[in-house]
């Protein structure tokens, strides 16, 4: 038993002690992550079930799966449930859902037909497991101003995000193409739905002018994080992207959470393990 003099002494140390953890450099707090669609080739084919992809990043050491839907077999309750039981058994969390939602919708009865559809796929999403679900902005329909697509996704997405945050979801616009294909107008329609349960799918290859100033834009609003293997550096050009940069950008921003690997080649069956045990180390030498 400790002696009265070592008690004191110990005690005294105690402010200093405190002092160097205080100094301590932030440690960020990320997780790994993998894109479904990185294996759409596989899974359109079947020649991969979601339950194989669940067992492979279990077996490679990533924490989660943004598990994009388009190739679910059924959507019904009982195998949503299977699905999540595989996923919490093998220690991989579903943390999102990539849906096909549109949001730049032109007239009353096709936006309340895609806030239905988003009530639908989140109502999937909670039974993943899953609290983020990603959708996208769209295309601008034929002889339409920026200015009208952006005031018709600002409107699907508040009334989407009413149901969602219900359900504990946050829905994340993804800068993809369309109405979101720069970060400006991305950052707009998330900014004006002005939701607590609305952020941005914040993907590091999607745009085409400055990928890092891009991407930097947008890390504020990001509630999810994809990084694809190339970024663009000046308009039309890309190059490899820096993972470790984009990594940096994102701890020193106040990013928390995932990092999903979504890979776009044809050969992802021979290319993703290694570039997923790249992201795996990156991310744990940042947390």
């Amino acid at each position: 038993m400790p002696t009265r003099r070592q008690l004191l002494h110990a005690a005294a140390l105690l402010p200093a002690a405190a002092q160097v953890q205080a100094q301590t450099p932030f440690r960020y707090h990320l997780r790994s992550g993998c894109v479904a669609y990185s294996y759409r080739k596989e899974l359109a084919a079947k020649s991969m079930t979601y339950e194989d992809l669940i067992n492979k990043l279990s077996d490679w050491g990533i924490d989660g799966l943004d598990c994009t839907v388009y190739w679910l077999p059924e959507n019904d309750s009982g195998y949503l449930a299977r699905l999540r039981r595989t996923a919490q058994r093998k220690g991989v969390q579903i943390y999102n859902a990539g849906v096909r939602v549109s949001l730049c919708q032109p007239t009353a009865d096709k936006q309340q037909a895609e806030v239905e559809n988003i009530r639908k796929w989140v109502d999937v999403t909670d039974r993943l497991g899953a609290s983020h679900m990603r959708v996208f902005g769209g295309a601008v329909p034929a002889g339409a101003t920026e200015e009208q697509a952006i005031n018709w996704s600002v409107e699907v997405l508040k009334r989407g995000a009413e149901y969602a945050g219900s359900r504990g979801i946050t829905l994340g616009l993804e800068d993809d193409g369309g109405i979101t294909t720069a970060a400006g107008p991305t950052l707009e329609i998330v900014q004006r739905a002005a939701s607590p349960w609305v952020g941005i799918n914040a993907d590091s290859g999607n745009l085409r002018v400055d990928g890092y100033t891009g991407f930097a834009s947008l890390i504020p609003f990001a509630t999810s994080v994809h990084l694809k293997t190339s970024i663009t550096v000046h308009e039309g050009k890309k190059e490899k992207a820096d993972w470790r940069r984009l990594l940096g950008m994102l701890g020193s921003g106040g990013y928390k959470g995932y990092v999903g690997l979504e890979y776009e080649e044809e050969d992802a069956a021979e290319r993703m393990p290694a570039l997923l045990d790249e992201l795996r180390t990156i991310v744990r030498a940042y947390t």
